[in-house]
């Protein structure tokens, strides 16, 4: 072999080596590219349609000391119409759960499937220890679906579900349960989302004896 021909080899293999390392390097992150899109392409929405057209009902299986919503708001002043697929919301809330403005209030959301005729839990909750710091938290469910309607918002932040008396006054609007980039899970049926709230008394560690539990209802399909 002449030394141009060895000078060429060599360069060539030192190419070809450079390109191994390249392909090392870069591997992991075309993996992560093609995973991500791969979750975009089967990432799925879907729309809950809500049974009753007051939204929320008492939960089939009350915890001992709980109550629906009206256990929590005075409902006489708020108003609910069909419009279409959308439940239209109107007027205001008045709060009536009995316990103290200085209580820690916990609540938590759990999506349940009916299946064969008993309500399983899926994989879908979401929690807080501390829902009063939360309620008005631009990135909660709460706030895309209700509070961000409060009027008067600002003035309302120091007042919670624990303050008794305190008047809700919402602007007009429309209630349409989508569950947005849906992953690794097929939603069809009967399903419910239970919707607790606890009151603690931190100064004394307990737990008031009344609670909140309430349902909704409906039937989800794909978007």
């Amino acid at each position: 072999m002449c030394h141009g021909q060895l000078v060429s080899y060599i360069n060539s293999w030192k190419s070809v080596t450079e390109l191994q390392k390249l392909s090392k390097m870069l591997l992991p992150s075309l993996l992560l590219l093609t995973l991500q899109m791969l979750c975009q392409v089967l990432a799925v929405d879907y729309e809950m349609l809500i049974d009753d057209p007051d939204v929320f009902t008492d939960c089939l299986e009350n915890p001992p000391g709980a109550k629906g919503a009206s256990g929590l708001f005075n409902l006489d002043e708020l108003t609910f119409s069909l419009n279409g697929d959308k439940i239209h919301v109107e007027g205001n809330v008045t709060t009536v759960w009995d316990v103290e403005p200085t209580d820690r209030i916990t609540a938590s959301a759990r999506l349940m499937q009916l299946d064969r005729g008993i309500w399983q839990p899926t994989v879908f909750s979401i929690a807080t220890q501390d829902f009063c710091s939360l309620m008005y938290d631009k990135d909660q469910y709460w706030f895309k679906y209700w509070t961000r309607y409060v009027e008067d918002m600002d003035a309302m932040k120091s007042k919670c579900v624990n303050h008794k008396g305190t008047k809700l006054v919402h602007s007009p609007f429309d209630i349409n349960m989508v569950l947005t980039n849906v992953r690794g899970t097929t939603l069809h049926g009967r399903y419910k989302i239970v919707v607790t709230l606890e009151a603690f008394d931190d100064e004394k560690n307990v737990k008031r004896p009344e609670s909140i539990c309430m349902e909704i209802i409906g039937d989800c399909e794909r978007l």
